[in-house]
């Protein structure tokens, strides 16, 4: 009887004999779906770390802004390193910016590939 029981569980297992595809034709899930998904996490965690890299490297460039002022014999080094640390900041940002782009993009190709998004004339 244990063995004619069917247990139901969360993830799909492989057994002898069946593909690791798990993919009805019923079903939407197609390559160019799961595609479109990794791909809008992918840009997701991307645009995560430029916001860590501005955030990191704003907080170098007020450091060394302080520094500017409590060690006045080396104050031409620090305001250098303050404004390379802007810069950096402001690149860092402008990446986290474009990576928000691009995984808007992967959003609309994943529900182009799901079907749900019709593209209507007018």
């Amino acid at each position: 009887m244990s063995e004619e029981k069917q247990h139901h569980h969360l993830f799909h297992h492989k057994q002898d004999g069946e593909s690791a595809d798990v993919s009805d034709e019923g079903n939407v899930k197609s390559g160019e779906y799961e595609k479109a998904r990794k791909e809008e996490k992918q840009h997701k965690h991307k645009e995560e770390l430029g916001g860590l890299g501005a955030v990191g490297t704003g907080g170098f460039a007020l450091h060394e802004k302080h520094a500017e002022k409590k060690d006045p014999e080396n104050a031409h080094r620090h305001k250098i390193e303050e404004e390379v640390g802007a810069a950096a900041a402001v690149g860092e940002g402008g990446y986290g910016f474009h990576e928000h782009h691009d995984k808007k993009e992967s959003k609309e190709e994943e529900k182009e590939a799901e079907g749900k998004k019709h593209h209507h004339l007018f």
